[in-house]
């Protein structure tokens, strides 16, 4: 019986490199299957790891109807027996719609893998498509670590390194472009968004490492923790205070 496995975790989980074992797995059963990606770190039509590992794929877009895709395919002499579907959080809900179809009604494996909420900690929505629809949903068990060394559990996006809860929800690859989503002018600073995995407690008080090494370079010893963001040198919320 063919399934919709949503595989999910963190940055940094290895979600990506999961992807590209199981197709090679599959493949070397010799089964026929095809990879989409979205957004990938790489570029446009690829599929790439933080290990180094890097596959070509097919570019999921707005308009991309993947029961037209694996039809077509089908009608062409293509076997296709599994779907990877990398980044699935930036599919669209009707896209993860026509997965489950192509699951059911051609019984067609499909393996997705994505982030389940974005820095905002809210659902991405194909992410909240792909809980209602998998068959079965797998936290993947390889942990993100915190900067203080703890189990990550949330994604979080930084501006020079101090973290932000404001934005477009998708913002890929990007370092051209301010906190409030605007260019910065030419004879400015460029502000640099990057992305980074903290546990939930330091998530919840905005420290980043950037605000921890901060901290640290002060050689001040508290008799308890400090959230960063709320110290002057930080950069965050209390900064100018």
């Amino acid at each position: 019986m063919a399934e919709l496995v949503f595989f999910s975790g963190t940055m940094d989980c290895g979600k990506s490199t999961l992807a590209l074992q199981m197709d090679h797995n599959h493949r070397a059963r010799g089964r026929g299957g095809v990879r989409f990606s979205r957004n990938d770190r790489a570029g446009e039509s690829r599929i790439s790891s933080r290990l180094g590992l890097e596959t070509d794929a097919v570019e999921v877009l707005d308009g991309t109807d993947f029961w037209e895709e694996v039809m077509r395919r089908r009608t062409h002499g293509q076997r296709v027996d599994y779907l990877i579907c990398d980044e699935a959080q930036f599919y669209t809900p009707e896209q993860v719609e026509q997965l489950a179809k192509v699951v059911d009604e051609i019984d067609v494996d499909v393996f997705a893998f994505g982030i389940t909420a974005d820095f905002r900690t809210r659902l991405f929505p194909g992410s909240q498509r792909l809980i209602e629809l998998a068959d079965r949903v797998q936290v993947l068990q390889v942990e993100a670590l915190c900067w203080c060394g703890r189990r990550a559990t949330h994604n979080a996006r930084t501006v020079d390194g101090v973290m932000v809860t404001e934005g477009a929800q998708v913002v890929v690859g990007d370092v051209d472009m301010a906190a409030d989503g605007t260019a910065a002018g030419d004879a400015g600073h460029v502000p640099v968004v990057g992305y980074e995995t903290l546990c939930r407690r330091h998530f919840m008080r905005r420290v980043t490492a950037h605000g921890a090494n901060l901290m640290a370079e002060q050689d001040q010893l508290l008799p308890f923790d400090v959230d960063a963001c709320l110290w002057h040198g930080s950069g965050g919320p209390a900064a100018g205070t």
